[in-house]
């Protein structure tokens, strides 16, 4: 079933590793894109991708990856794991030449989590989910809260080509976050009707720490209701999807529309335009 007419020439690298799931599920849902040629890669080969000469072969990448955190051992700063690695200097300027030269990206779930230590990463995505207590645009902020199999309505926000043919609500069963949106920098494509608060979530430290869905002694603002955004960076393109936790959600029409439509604007030069402009 193919749900957007893509170029012959836009070809995905697709990023995975630093959180477990289904792969074959995952996977399904872009073989379903009968016109998309993708290929995939974990990290941390994936930092070779973002060199020029092997980047010139994608116009787009998707990350499904969550790397910068090392789960088994505590911080040195803070005695709290994960330890925060930060990024190897030439894969940072790799990366934002890349944002320079108007490559296209799309961030999927729980890439928002990535790269904790390197601030500039999430100025790129939109927003942060953190697994420990840190600083979201240099301010203090606990740790982000998660919760899954949530069954929630997502309403289009705006009409955009990553939202084109989705109905104006869809229901997804599905893992939701509380954390942050940069809403001053991003244009809000879904928003969704669960209460982001507090009590309907779970600590992630806590869950680092090996109790699962607990939030005891955790305390945390109301969260972004966004579901999905749009952004650009430097000339690039950058479309966040919040959804994409499970079998179920990676099955799902709407979301396997939503991400096609996602690939396939980033990957146009519309979009490229629209990145370039004022």
């Amino acid at each position: 079933m193919s749900f957007i007419d893509y170029q012959s020439s836009t070809d995905v690298l697709v990023m995975t590793k630093g959180h477990p799931f289904d792969r074959d599920a995952f996977f399904a849902a872009f073989d379903s894109f009968s016109d998309l040629s993708y290929c995939s890669v974990e990290y941390p080969a994936s930092q070779a991708f973002f060199s020029p000469g092997l980047a010139a072969d994608f116009r787009t990448f998707v990350f499904y990856d969550m790397p910068g955190m090392d789960f088994q051992s505590p911080d040195p700063a803070d005695g709290l794991a994960p330890r925060l690695i930060e990024p190897p200097a030439k894969f940072k300027q790799d990366f934002l030449d890349l944002v320079e030269k108007g490559h296209g990206f799309v961030f999927l779930h729980h890439a928002l989590a990535a790269w904790p230590a390197w601030p500039e990463y999430a100025e790129l995505v939109g927003g942060q989910f953190l697994y420990k207590p840190g600083l979201v645009r240099g301010s203090p902020c606990p740790d982000s809260g998660y919760r899954h199999e949530v069954s929630h309505t997502l309403t289009v926000e705006t009409d955009h080509p990553v939202t084109r043919g989705l109905p104006k609500q869809f229901s997804l069963t599905d893992e939701v976050y509380l954390a942050h949106a940069f809403d001053d920098d991003v244009i809000a494509l879904l928003s969704s009707d669960y209460e982001y608060h507090q009590d309907n979530f779970y600590s992630a430290q806590e869950a680092v720490q090996g109790r699962l869905y607990s939030r005891q002694g955790w305390q945390h603002s109301e969260g972004t209701h966004l579901g999905a955004w749009v952004r650009r960076q430097g000339n690039s393109p950058i479309v966040y999807l919040q959804c994409g936790d499970g079998p179920e959600t990676y099955a799902d029409p709407n979301f396997r529309r939503l991400l096609a439509n996602a690939i396939a604007w980033v990957s146009s030069e519309e979009a490229r335009e629209w990145a370039r402009s004022d």
